[in-house]
């Protein structure tokens, strides 16, 4: 049995704890470091409940260590809320079940409580509403902090660390930048020595702005998400296996209903992006951000984002499967002189099944990454500048 034991905030420091407990005894507590803003006047229920959510959602960092259908949780749970920390723990998890032969059955199972009250949400508007922006130095963000600067509305750029103090430089471009700080139990982990696996990243960063914006007073979130996440990678019976699972359109549709039927109606979560696909973003990025950031800005995961990496600087490594994607998707606007890479990724033999995954052809599975479906990345190969030459095979048409 998976055990979420609680959660604390200390309203003098804006520390956050979240314990649990797992199947092997292992205890796990990870701190969350918010910024505070003594003029700001929150409503402590509101915070409660966003911090209950981000409860549940961080859990999965540590859930995937010895993975159960049992779970612990002393709260009770309305229909609503178990059915999306369902789908969180089933769905949010299928690729983590699909590298570690799980099926939907052997992940976790949330029920309701039949004395679970809903809560009832603010419906106050802060009193100086504020936007919140979250950036991590990749092409979707940016471009959407752009088109709000390009708009003349003012923002306070966010950005989440796992890795201390560092943070990308190019984020400092739109102000400085204020920073919630994750405290990963990184020493228990390593000691519970289970399983490990993708977790709901994107869900988990949206949690820990709302906290952020109650905090401060802000009534608007904004990331970088575009039209993009429902095309699978598998199939484990009823579970379908997605990355991207947590930007798809459904769950963030699913995310804003929590929000304002539990959280806060005052408080929305969007994008500006939500209506264009993945290579739609890249040639507005070309218009309104290439000059600015064109050789700056990664989308790299490898080279920048893993847990404990420096990334003042952003890189590229060449070699993985996010720099493939962002290749393709650049090819139609950019020559290949301009691409941020030092040489033709179409000729590396290392990227050549890589591609072929990418591009769907001959059986090769589309790579775990956050990348454009199939049908966009062919349509990208096809209106590739002349100056790239063609694959070592052939890419059907879209």
């Amino acid at each position: 049995m998976f055990k979420f034991i609680d959660y604390h905030f200390n309203s003098n420091t804006g520390l956050a704890t979240f314990n649990y407990e797992g199947p092997t005894g292992v205890n796990y507590s990870e701190t969350v470091q918010f910024t505070l803003n003594s003029s700001t006047q929150y409503d402590t229920a509101t915070l409660n409940q966003a911090l209950f959510l981000a409860f549940i959602v961080l859990g999965t960092s540590y859930y995937k260590s010895h993975p159960t259908p049992e779970i612990s949780l002393t709260y009770p749970l309305d229909d609503f809320q178990a059915d999306f920390f369902n789908q969180i723990y089933q769905d949010g998890l299928s690729q983590f079940a699909f590298e570690n032969h799980l099926k939907r059955s052997d992940l976790a199972h949330f029920k309701s409580s039949e004395t679970a009250p809903t809560p009832l949400p603010s419906s106050t508007l802060p009193a100086n509403p504020t936007r919140l922006v979250l950036l991590s130095g990749g092409k979707d963000s940016l471009l959407t902090a752009e088109m709000l600067a390009r708009d003349n509305l003012s923002f306070t750029p966010v950005y989440i660390s796992n890795s201390g103090t560092d943070l990308p430089e190019i984020i400092s471009a739109y102000g400085k930048p204020l920073v919630i700080k994750r405290h990963i139990d990184r020493k228990n982990l390593q000691k519970s020595a289970g399983l490990n696996g993708h977790v709901p990243v994107t869900l988990i960063n949206e949690s820990l702005a709302l906290i952020q914006a109650i905090l401060l007073g802000a009534s608007e979130i904004y990331l970088g998400l575009g039209r993009e996440g429902e095309e699978p990678h598998a199939h484990i019976d009823d579970l379908p296996v997605n990355h991207q699972w947590s930007k798809t359109p459904a769950t963030q549709q699913a995310l804003r209903n929590y929000i304002q039927t539990h959280i806060s109606n005052g408080i929305t979560v969007k994008s500006l992006l939500e209506n264009k696909d993945e290579l739609e973003i890249a040639g507005d990025f070309v218009k309104l951000c290439w000059e600015k950031f064109g050789h700056q800005f990664s989308s790299c995961n490898v080279a920048n984002y893993k847990q404990g990496t420096h990334n003042q600087a952003l890189k590229w490594c060449g070699k993985c499967p996010k720099c493939a994607n962002s290749f393709l998707l650049f090819a139609p606007y950019l020559p290949l002189t301009e691409q941020p890479f030092d040489h033709n990724l179409f000729t590396d033999p290392e990227l050549t099944n890589t591609f072929k995954g990418l591009l769907g052809t001959e059986n090769f599975m589309k790579p775990f990454e956050c990348v454009g479906t199939t049908t966009e990345l062919r349509t990208a190969y096809a209106k590739r500048n002349a100056s790239y030459g063609d694959l070592p095979f052939i890419v059907p048409t879209a």
